[in-house]
């Protein structure tokens, strides 16, 4: 605050102590002695003045005045000290490589480390000393245990021999497990547990001493040395053959909905098959309807579990008549409820191709003139299978004329089709053929310009267009067989749903001892 008095301005300030307070002592000024102190004394000048210059200020502020030209300078002077400072660009040379001859590659093998187990030379080895005695003879384990693996294609004497067997004890036991069962219905991927002796002398292989395996789901066989001969012993191994049956709501997806309900991939593909054949199952089924699956189904009194075929495929729509299917007869056919087995999706397409030329007047492209095409070509190219529409059963198969290598059907209906144009036929005359399979091969044998099938159906011997025929096969039951068909149906529904998930109750002479945790540790050695 200022006061004015007779012209005189008088402003009140801040005094610090050392100007209050009068010092009488003598005022020293202390000069730096010594390289060091002058460094820095120097150094912190030099950075006073450097700092009030401003070389480095921020280029983001006060952009195109003196001061942001000045940082501008600096930021181009660093940089070009830094690019006269920047080393050669020329590629740099790699160290030579290596030469490792043998005795470098002993000196790394030295220097390795190996397990011994399976015979590691690595390390370094000394000469024995006059205290080392050498043994007679190496010593052995008085057994070997391990696991061999039956190969596709391969034998089981061969199998046992690579294992270690001699070819004596190989004979041996295939000659025993032969009046047993025949070695070829023994599956690949059976594995047999071997036991192997000691040896009676130095070089002779091992005798076998104990072999077993599972031969077949309800059989196990095993070969003991018993007073130096071996002995078979069947162990009979009780089975219950109660089918699965897994019901489900159709849900968002059939196939899923039965996958997540316990039942195996097959069965599932050959349920959407057999009910595809009787109705749509894209516009028929609902989320809302229930599946109904039994599978043949095995369990084993030592917990194994196996799925067979496909046995009855239902469902159960709202409102309309449920779908049941069974396997009926030698040739697997799913038949309905009342003894009809029937194929709703009408005839199959004998080639996968499109259309080329359909039914009806046309010019004939190597005639010339205007004929009946009394037929559909389909475009496919040569090789390409040729399959029945339907069931049938061949009245000819051979050359005829115009159509070159053809084959002619006879079908339920009074119905016969014509596939012509083969390049090679797969059936014989009199042969009965199932829907599906292939009759020959398409080729351009006769009046043809390319590879192609010409395809034709008569009705009662008169030519009929195949587009407009809506072909529906059936096997009709009756008498005998229909009575056992229907009882059959009625005791396959009574198996209750899960009832095969169950564990078959072991009876007391099928428990075995409890497994002891020392003997967990002699794991057997798997051979290839």
């Amino acid at each position: 605050m200022d006061e004015v008095s007779g012209g005189t301005s008088w402003r009140s300030v801040a005094l610090t102590h050392d100007q209050i307070v009068d010092d009488d002592r003598p005022q020293v000024l202390q000069r730096a002695s010594g390289l060091t102190e002058k460094f820095d004394e120097w150094r912190f000048s030099a950075s006073e003045k450097l700092e009030r210059v401003d070389l480095t200020p921020d280029l983001a502020e006060s952009i195109g005045s003196k001061r942001w030209f000045r940082g501008l300078g600096t930021l181009l002077g660093l940089s070009a000290i830094a690019l006269a400072m920047w080393p050669d660009f020329s590629p740099l040379e790699a160290a030579p490589v290596m030469e490792v001859d043998d005795s470098v590659r002993d000196e790394f093998r030295s220097q390795m480390i190996m397990p011994l187990a399976l015979g590691a030379d690595s390390g370094r080895h000394m000469g024995a000393t006059p205290t080392v005695v050498e043994l007679e003879s190496a010593p052995e384990r008085p057994q070997l245990d391990m696991l061999a693996t039956l190969a596709r294609g391969d034998s089981f004497g061969r199998m046992l021999q690579r294992a270690g067997v001699g070819s004596r004890d190989a004979d041996r036991v295939s000659e025993l497990i032969g009046r047993t069962m025949p070695l070829g219905e023994i599956e690949p991927g059976t594995q047999v547990d071997i036991t192997l002796g000691r040896r009676p002398a130095p070089g002779e292989t091992r005798p076998l001493d104990n072999l077993s395996f599972r031969a077949r789901f309800d059989l196990a066989l095993q070969i003991e040395r018993v007073d130096g001969n071996l002995a078979l012993k069947r162990i009979p191994i009780r089975v219950d053959d109660t089918p699965l049956r897994i019901r489900g709501t159709v849900g968002g997806s059939l196939y899923r909905s039965a996958r997540a309900a316990g039942a195996p991939a097959s069965a599932v593909q050959q349920y959407l098959s057999a009910l595809g054949d009787q109705i749509d199952l894209d516009r028929a089924v609902r989320s809302t309807d229930t599946f109904d699956i039994i599978v043949s189904h095995r369990r084993a009194a030592t917990g194994e579990r196996q799925a067979g075929k496909l046995l009855y495929a239902g469902i159960d729509r709202s409102g309309k008549p449920k779908t049941q299917l069974m396997r009926w007869g030698d040739d697997g056919r799913f038949y309905e409820a009342s003894g009809v087995g029937e194929q709703r999706s009408g005839l199959v397409a004998p080639v996968p191709g499109p259309i080329s030329s359909r039914y009806g007047m046309r010019r004939h492209p190597i005639l010339g003139y205007r004929r009946m095409h009394a037929g559909l070509d389909f475009r496919a190219r040569s090789g390409t299978p040729i399959v029945a529409v339907t069931d049938g059963r061949v009245v000819g198969a051979g050359r005829m004329g115009g159509c070159g290598k053809a084959v002619r059907l006879n079908h339920a209906g009074n119905l016969a089709t014509r596939y012509c144009h083969m390049s090679r036929i797969a059936v014989r005359n009199g042969q009965s053929v199932r829907r599906g399979q292939i009759i020959g091969y398409v080729g351009s044998t006769g009046l043809s310009t390319g590879p192609h099938l010409h395809y034709e159906m008569y009705r009662g011997g008169r030519s009929v267009n195949p587009a407009s025929v809506r072909f529906v096969t059936r096997a009709q039951l009756s008498g005998d067989d229909l009575r056992k068909f229907r009882a059959a149906l009625a005791k396959l529904k009574t198996v209750e749903e899960g009832a095969a998930l169950a564990d078959l109750e072991q009876k007391p002479s099928e428990m075995g001892e409890p497994e002891r945790e020392i003997d967990k540790l002699e794991a057997s050695k798997k051979v290839s």
